[in-house]
């Protein structure tokens, strides 16, 4: 993973938790005043002050599904800008044993966690659309 991982000039941070063909998922809330509302997501979100983009997406994981995801399963870092000037978002891959994601379990937030193949994903009219974006630039298609 690149040192630029550790800038602290960013907003926030999605993973992409990867076993063979399947992906972990989680359903937004079906509420009018976030994002995405009732859309297929990646466990991340917003940075607290201090962070790396690394420890918030881990420490976003942890909250969210119940995973502590260790580093090193990390494949891929990147950071993306929506327009100039504005502070990046970071997106990571991680490949993880199909066992430490079946012990999934929603947190806080969220309608339901759940395994789905990549395919489905990419293809989902419910997906959270620069999420398959990034997905479909990392898998190289």
């Amino acid at each position: 993973m690149s040192d630029d991982a550790e800038t602290t000039s960013f907003h926030g941070a999605k993973i992409a938790l990867l076993s063979g063909d399947q992906l972990l998922v989680l359903l937004r809330d079906d509420l009018p005043d976030i994002p995405f509302p009732n859309c297929w997501d990646f466990p991340g979100g917003g940075a607290e002050a201090g962070e790396t983009p690394l420890e918030c997406v881990l420490r976003e994981t942890s909250e969210e599904v119940g995973l502590v995801i260790d580093q090193g399963a990390i494949c891929w870092a990147r950071a993306f800008t929506t327009e100039a000037g504005a502070p990046c978002s970071w997106f990571f891959v991680a490949k993880v044993p199909a066992e430490e994601l079946a012990a999934a379990k929603l947190g806080d937030e969220g309608q339901e966690c759940r395994l789905m193949p990549v395919a489905e994903f990419l293809a989902h009219d419910r997906a959270v659309p620069y999420l398959q974006t990034r997905l479909a630039l990392f898998l190289g298609r």
